[in-house]
């Protein structure tokens, strides 16, 4: 372990991030990456065989790291299960508000590699079909009739919103994407659960 008590692959992982999340994958040279974790060429390649092996691990620690937040974020027993729905738009209306808000690193990563079968193409296209299952789970313990129809939808909103924002900057996307989000639970979901926004 070196002083910042960083493996030298946690360092190259990290430096990875940073710089595709700034600058975009291609734009990117192994020479920068090495320079900013401070390693050697020969440690880069002890621990990955190319470049697009660093990119497929640097995207599959994006994911996990998605899915910790996003898991934080809708850990609140005073949520009902109609609750945690909008919860996520809640969460990612704070993320596109926030000051590290550099856009979706998947949607970057599909739009620099847009062949289906590329690995790292199949890593963003993976992180977009869990993140369905995840609303499908949410919508099923909600009661939709229709769970995975309804997540569907939410998360065409979700994406629309993470898109305006990374081109437009703020969080005024996710905020009406909660509202419509709002208006879809009631058509989408039993009165029961949507009964208590009906109250007087």
């Amino acid at each position: 372990m070196e002083k910042s008590g960083l493996s030298a692959r946690e360092r190259l992982i990290a430096a990875a991030l940073d710089l595709f999340e700034d600058e975009g994958f291609h734009a990117v040279g192994i020479d920068r990456i090495l320079r900013n974790a401070g390693v050697a060429k020969m440690t880069l390649y002890n621990h990955f065989p190319s470049k697009q092996a660093l990119i497929v691990t640097v995207l599959k620690r994006k994911v996990d790291d998605y899915f910790a937040w996003l898991d934080s974020a809708l850990d609140d027993p005073s949520l009902g299960p109609r609750d945690r729905l909008l919860a996520v738009f809640d969460a990612m209306s704070q993320w596109h508000g926030g000051p590290d808000f550099r856009g979706c690193l998947f949607l970057k990563a599909s739009g620099e590699y847009p062949e289906y079968e590329d690995p790292v193409h199949e890593v963003a296209a993976d992180h977009k079909r869990q993140s369905l299952a995840r609303l499908t789970g949410l919508a099923t313990a909600a009661g939709a009739a229709s769970p995975r129809l309804l997540a569907q939808r939410l998360l065409l909103l979700c994406e629309g919103a993470t898109s305006l924002a990374q081109i437009l900057g703020g969080a005024e996307a996710a905020r009406q994407a909660r509202d419509t989000a709002a208006l879809l639970l009631r058509q989408m979901l039993p009165d029961e659960a949507a009964a208590p926004e009906f109250q007087a």
